[in-house]
C-alpha cells in the first residue's frame, strides 16, 4: 500500500509537470494555462451535476427503504473525479472526466465492485478504524 501511495505523490505529480512542460512548449504557456483552466471550469460543472443527480437518486432509494449501495459508489466516485480535476494536469483531468462521465463511470465502477469482491472473498479486505 505504501509504494503506491510513494508512486502516486511522486511519480504521478512529475509526468504531470513534464507532459505540461511538453504541451507548454508547443501550444505556449499561455494556451496551456487556458486549457488546464477551461478543464477545470467545466469538471466542477460536471461534477456539480453529476452530483446533484446521485443525491437525488440516493435520496430516492433511501424514501422507497432500499439502500442505495451503488448510488453510494456512483458519488465515491463522482468526489474523486472533482478532487482530481482540480489537481493541474492532463492525466489526472482525463482521469476526472473519464470518472464523472456516466457510461464511463459504470464501467469503472464494474470493475471496482469485482475488486472489491475478490478482496472480500478472498478476505484480504482491511478496514481500519482509529
Amino acid at each position: 500500500m505504501l509504494g503506491w501511495l510513494i508512486l502516486f505523490f511522486t511519480a504521478i505529480p512529475l509526468v504531470e509537470l513534464s507532459l505540461l512542460l511538453y504541451v507548454g512548449k508547443a501550444i505556449g504557456i499561455f494556451y496551456t494555462v487556458l486549457v488546464v483552466i477551461l478543464t477545470g471550469i467545466a469538471g466542477a460543472a460536471l461534477a456539480r451535476q453529476q452530483g446533484i443527480l446521485v443525491i437525488g437518486e440516493i435520496q430516492d432509494d433511501l424514501s422507497m427503504g432500499i439502500m442505495p449501495g451503488d448510488k453510494l459508489i456512483d458519488g465515491f466516485m463522482i468526489l474523486a473525479g472533482g478532487i482530481s480535476l482540480l489537481t493541474p494536469g492532463f492525466i489526472t483531468d482525463t482521469a476526472g472526466f473519464l470518472v464523472l462521465i456516466p457510461f464511463t463511470r459504470e464501467k469503472i465502477k464494474i470493475i471496482l465492485k469485482r475488486l472489491f469482491r475478490n478482496k472480500i472473498d478472498t478476505g484480504n479486505f482491511i478496514v481500519h478504524r482509529y
